[in-house]
C-alpha cells in the first residue's frame, strides 16, 4: 500500500513532520496504544506436558486398563512392571521430542537492539522495542533497519534482502519511486523491512509497521498458526494402535463370552484377559521405533545432517519432491565473475592472462570499495567479485593500491549508475578508472583499447561490445563495464578509453548438478523456488538440469493472481517459480502435497521459514541459514550442501525399511502370542502363557533382535528405485501375510511346546490322548508349570530365530553375510542367554514361576524353535521358482 504513495502523503498519513519527528508525548502514546516493537512469543511445552503428551495413545490406554485389573487382583508384580513398561517407553518419547519452537524467539533476537530516531527536532539512539509507526528513522551502513518504513529520502542507498527476498545482491533503493500497482517486496525500491541491512549508503524513512504487522511479523506469525502435522509413520503406528486396541477389547470380550459358556472362573478369566491384552499389544514396539530412529538421527550426523524432528528421518524416505531455495543452497551465495569481454574476444574468466591484461584486472580491482582482509569480507557483492576474480589470478587488491594510490573519487549513485576512482602512480602518473552500466559507460567513450593499442572507437566497435553483452545477459550475467581517461585527477567521466566488460552471476554448487541427476533416476522432482528474476532463475535451472524449456518457470507475480486450486492443477508442469513472496512459498509447498507429493522444502532465509514449517520435510542450512529457517525445520545440514539432502534421502529410505521389517517382526511375534494363548482358552485348556511372560517376550526377547532388524545394512540400489507412496500401508507388499504366516508358525509350534509334557506322560503311560485327559493333567501345579515354561522358551527362542529370517524374505539365510549385522549377532546371543537365566536362576524362576530345564529339554525346545527358519527358507524356494517360471 505505502508503496504506491509519495513520501509526503504517507508523512501526512502518519501525521508527522520530516524535520521534527514525532514529539517525545505522542511516541509515548502511540506505544501505549499500539504496543511495542516486539514479537508475540509461543508458550514452550513444559517437561511435564510433553511425558504426558507421550501417555496419549490407545495402546497405553489399553496397558493402563490392564495395570487396574492386575491391582484389582492383587497381581502387584505383573501390575508394577505394566507400569514400569508404561513409564520408560513415554520417558523415551519425552527424550526424544524435539525442543520447544525456536522461530519466534529467533526472530525476535534478529531485530535490531537499537535504532537511530529523530524526535523533537533531535537524533536520538533508543531500544528497537519502543519505535513507533510514524517515527523517522536514519538508516546508515552497516545499520540494521528496525521497523517496515516508507523511505523519505536516500542517497546511494543499498540494502541486503536476501533472508527476506532471497535476492542474491543488494538492493538499491530509491526514495523518489513510486508503484503504479501492487509489486512483490523485491521490487519496493522505497520501502525498507525489518531485519534487512544496510549495504550501502544512507537515508531516512517513516515507520509503518511495527513487531506483528511488519512482514517478518507476517511470516512469524504464519510459523506459529501452522500446526505439526504428523508424518507418514506416526500416522500408520497411531492407526495401528487403535487397531491394536479395539483387538485386544475384542479379544477380552470374547474370552468373557467363552468363560460364560465353559462356566470357567470369572477371575480366572480376568487373569487371563490381562495376558491376551498384553499379548495383542506389541509394548516394545513404540521404544524400538524412537530408538531406531535416534539411531538414524546419529547416522545422519556422519553425513552432515541434524535431525531436529525425529519422525523427519523415516518421511525422508518417501519424499518425491524436493523444492529448494535457489540463493546458498543450490548456488554458492557469492557473485563470482564467469565471462569477460576484452580485445574483442567473449572467453571465460579461467583465460585471462595478468600480465597482459593487468590494466583490466587491476581496473575493475581498484574502481571499488570493498575489501578482503583476514577472510574478513566487506563491501557490496558485485565489487567482492571483482576482487576475487584478482585473488584467483594471484593478484589482491592492498597490494596494488599501495603502487595506485587513491587521490580522488566520484561515488556510485543510481543516477549516473558509474563511480570513478582516480589514482597516482609513480611511473605511469596519473590514472582514472570509471565502472558501471554499458549503457553509461559507452556513451562516454571516444577511444576503445585493443590488444595494447589506443583507436578511436567506432560504431562496430560499439555494436560489437553490446553484442558481447546481449550474449552474457542471455546466460542471466550482471554485466559492468570499464573505462579509464590518463592524466586527469578531476574525476570527469568524459573523453573515456573503453576496456572491457565482465559477466557474473551467483553460481550453481557443482554437488549440486550432480545430486540433481541422482534424483531424477530415483524419481524425485527437484524444484527451484527464488526470488531473484525469472531470466536468472531459469538460467541457473537449465544449467542445474532442473528446468529445460521456459513455460516450466513461473513468477509469484502470476501466483498472486491463482487460486490455491488453479495452482494445483498446473503445478506438475511447473519447475522454477521466481519473485516469489513468504505466501507464495506455502502456496507452491501446498499445492504438490495437494497432488498426492511427499514435500521437502530447503531454505536458509527468514522468508523460507513459513514454507520449511508446512512442508512435510524443512530442510535449513547450518552455515548461511538464518535462526528463523534452522528453528522452522525439521533438519539441518550442517555443510550447507545440496547433495547432503540426497545422501539424507538414502538414509532415510533405508530407515523406514528397516523399521518396517521391525514392525512385521514385532508383530508376527504377537501374533504368536495370541494364537496360543486363544486357541488354548477356546479349546478349553489352561493358559500356557503368564502375564509376566508375555511381558518379557515383548520388551526383552523381541525388542533386542528389533532394534538389530533397526540397523540393518542398507539395500545399495535404493536410489534407483522410486519413492515408495505415502499412502502405501506397512503392511503392502506381502507384509500383512508374513505377520499372518509366521504368527501362526509361532502360534502353532508354542502350542505344541505347551502340550508336549502331558502328551509324553499319556503315550508313555499307554493312556489315550485327548482333551479331557490333558486338562486333567494340568491340574498337578508341576506338571502345567513345566509347560508354561516350555511354551514360555519356545515362544522366546522361536522369535529369535524368526528375526534372523526378517532380515531379508527373498533371500536364503545361508546367503546372507551375517557379519555385516553384528549386533543381531548379540542379539541373539544375550535373548538366549536371558531366556537360559529365566529358566535356571532360582530368584528368576521364583519370579516367572518357570522350572529349571535339562540339557536334553534344552535341546529338544531350541530344535522345535528353528522353525520359522526352515520356514523362511521354503517361503524363499517358492518364491524363487515362481520367479523362473514366470522368466
Amino acid at each position: 500500500m505505502f508503496e504506491q504513495m509519495a513520501a509526503h502523503q504517507v508523512l501526512d498519513e502518519m501525521k508527522v513532520d520530516h524535520e521534527k519527528g514525532l514529539s517525545s508525548q505522542e511516541a509515548q502514546r502511540r506505544l501505549a496504544e499500539y504496543g511495542p516493537n516486539e514479537f508475540e512469543e509461543k508458550k514452550p511445552k513444559t517437561k511435564l506436558q510433553m511425558f504426558l503428551s507421550q501417555l496419549h495413545d490407545p495402546m497405553i490406554y489399553i496397558l493402563f486398563i490392564a495395570v487396574a485389573i492386575s491391582l484389582f487382583l492383587k497381581e502387584i508384580g505383573d501390575a508394577v512392571i505394566i507400569v514400569a513398561v508404561i513409564l520408560l517407553n513415554a520417558v523415551i518419547g519425552m527424550v526424544q521430542e524435539s525442543k520447544a519452537e525456536k522461530s519466534l524467539e529467533a526472530l525476535k533476537k534478529m531485530s535490531s537492539p537499537t535504532a537511530l530516531v529523530r524526535r523533537d527536532g533531535k537524533v536520538f539512539e533508543i531500544q528497537t522495542a519502543d519505535i513507533v509507526v510514524g517515527d523517522i528513522v536514519v538508516l546508515e551502513a552497516g545499520r540494521v533497519v528496525p521497523a517496515d518504513m516508507r523511505l523519505i529520502s536516500s542517497v546511494n542507498l543499498k540494502i541486503e534482502e536476501s533472508a527476506l527476498t532471497g535476492e542474491s545482491v543488494p538492493v538499491e533503493k530509491d526514495a523518489d519511486f513510486v508503484a503504479k500497482e501492487n509489486i512483490p517486496l523485491g521490487d519496493r525500491l522505497n520501502m525498507a523491512y525489518l531485519s534487512t541491512s544496510v549495504a550501502y549508503g544512507r537515508g531516512e524513512g517513516v515507520v509503518v509497521a511495527t513487531g506483528m504487522k511488519t512482514e517478518i511479523g507476517k511470516i512469524a506469525s504464519m510459523i506459529s498458526q501452522t500446526g505439526d502435522e504428523m508424518t507418514p509413520l506416526q500416522k500408520r503406528l497411531g492407526s495401528l494402535g487403535k487397531v491394536l486396541g479395539i483387538l485386544a477389547i475384542a479379544l477380552c470380550v470374547l474370552l468373557f463370552v467363552l468363560a460364560l459358556i465353559q462356566d470357567r472362573d470369572v477371575m480366572e478369566m480376568l487373569l487371563v484377559a490381562i495376558s491376551l491384552a498384553v499379548a495383542a499389544i506389541p509394548e516394545g514396539l513404540p521404544a524400538v521405533v524412537t530408538i531406531v530412529l535416534a539411531l538414524g538421527v546419529t547416522r545422519m550426523v556422519k553425513v552432515n545432517t541434524i535431525v531436529r524432528k525425529l519422525p523427519a528421518v523415516e518421511t525422508l524416505g518417501s519424499v518425491s519432491v524436493v523444492c529448494s531455495d535457489k540463493t546458498g543452497t543450490l548456488t554458492q551465495n557469492k557473485m563470482t565473475v564467469t565471462k569477460v569481454y576484452m580485445d574483442e574476444e567473449l572467453k571465460d574468466v579461467e583465460e585471462i592472462d595478468y600480465q597482459k591484461n593487468k590494466l583490466f584486472v587491476n581496473g575493475f580491482m581498484l574502481c571499488t570499495d570493498a575489501s578482503i582482509e583476514d577472510n574478513n569480507r566487506l563491501g557490496d557483492p558485485t565489487e567482492l567479485a571483482l576482487l576475487d576474480m584478482g585473488a584467483k589470478l594471484g593478484v589482491e587488491k592492498k597490494d596494488i593500491i599501495n603502487t595506485y594510490q587513491r587521490i580522488n573519487e566520484k561515488p556510485f549513485d543510481s543516477s549516473r549508475k558509474m563511480m570513478t576512482t582516480v589514482h597516482k602512480n609513480s611511473d605511469k602518473g596519473v590514472i582514472a578508472f570509471t565502472k558501471g552500466a554499458l549503457d553509461r559507460v559507452i556513451v562516454n567513450c571516444t577511444r576503445v583499447l585493443i590488444n595494447g593499442e589506443i583507436r578511436e572507437i567506432t560504431q562496430e566497435d560499439i555494436g560489437n561490445i553490446n553484442n558481447a553483452s546481449e550474449q552474457m545477459s542471455k546466460e542471466a550475467l550482471r554485466v559492468l563495464a570499464l573505462a579509464y581517461k590518463s592524466d586527469d585527477d578531476s574525476a570527469s567521466e568524459s573523453d573515456l578509453t573503453f576496456v572491457g566488460l565482465v559477466g557474473m552471476i551467483d553460481p550453481p554448487r557443482p554437488e549440486a548438478i550432480e545430486a540433481v541427476k541422482v534424483f531424477d533416476k530415483a524419481s524425485v522432482t527437484t524444484v527451484m523456488i527464488t526470488g531473484d528474476h525469472k531470466d536468472t532463475a531459469l538460467a541457473v535451472a537449465k544449467e542445474l538440469g532442473i528446468a529445460s524449456r521456459e513455460e516450466q518457470c513461473i513468477t509469484g507475480e502470476k501466483l498472486d493472481q491463482m487460486s490455491q486450486e488453479e495452482l494445483n492443477q498446473i503445478v506438475p508442469d511447473l519447475r522454477v517459480f521466481a519473485r516469489v513472496s513468504p505466501e507464495n512459498k506455502v502456496m507452491i509447498v501446498n499445492a504438490y502435497k495437494a497432488n498426492g507429493h511427499i514435500v521437502s522444502m530447503t531454505g536458509d532465509g527468514v522468508n523460507d521459514a513459513p514454507s520449511l514449517k508446512i512442508a512435510d520435510i524443512g530442510v535449513a542450512m547450518g552455515i548461511t541459514g538464518t535462526d528463523v529457517a534452522k528453528g522452522a525445520a525439521d533438519m539441518v545440514l550442517t555443510d550447507d550442501n545440496f547433495a547432503t539432502i540426497q545422501k539424507a534421502i538414502e538414509e532415510g529410505r533405508n530407515i523406514y525399511n528397516n523399521i518396517k521389517k521391525s514392525v512385521l517382526f514385532l508383530l508376527s511375534s504377537n501374533l504368536g502370542e495370541i494364537v496360543t494363548m486363544f486357541v488354548a482358552i477356546a479349546a478349553g485348556l489352561a493358559s500356557p502363557l503368564k502375564a509376566i511372560h508375555i511381558l518379557w517376550v515383548n520388551l526383552i526377547t523381541d525388542s533386542l533382535p528389533g532394534l538389530a532388524l533397526g540397523v540393518d545394512s542398507g539395500d545399495p540400489d535404493i536410489m534407483n528405485k522410486p519413492p515408495r507412496d505415502a499412502k502405501e500401508s506397512l503392511f503392502a507388499e506381502g507384509g500383512m501375510a508374513t505377520i499372518l504366516f509366521f504368527g501362526a508358525v509361532i502360534g502353532v509350534i508354542t502350542l505344541g511346546a505347551f502340550l508336549y509334557t502331558p502328551i509324553n506322560i499319556l503315550l508313555e503311560a499307554g493312556n489315550p490322548v485327548n482333551f479331557e485327559a490333558v486338562k486333567t493333567l494340568y491340574r498337578d501345579g508341576d506338571i502345567y508349570t513345566r509347560s508354561q515354561t516350555y511354551a514360555f522358551t519356545v515362544l522366546a527362542i522361536s522369535q529369535l530365530f524368526n528375526a534372523i529370517g526378517m532380515r531379508n524374505l527373498n533371500r536364503s539365510i545361508f546367503r546372507y553375510n551375517h557379519f555385516n549385522n553384528r549386533v543381531m549377532l548379540l542379539a541373539f546371543v544375550v535373548g538366549f542367554g536371558l531366556q537360559i537365566a529365566v529358566t535356571e536362576i532360582t530368584f528368576i524362576t521364583k519370579i516367572f514361576g518357570t522350572v529349571a530345564l535339562s540339557v536334553e529339554e534344552w535341546l529338544i525346545l531350541t530344535a522345535l524353535s528353528t522353525a520359522p527358519l526352515w520356514f523362511h527358507e521354503i517361503f524363499v524356494f517358492i518364491r524363487y521358482m515362481s520367479k523362473r517360471q514366470n522368466h
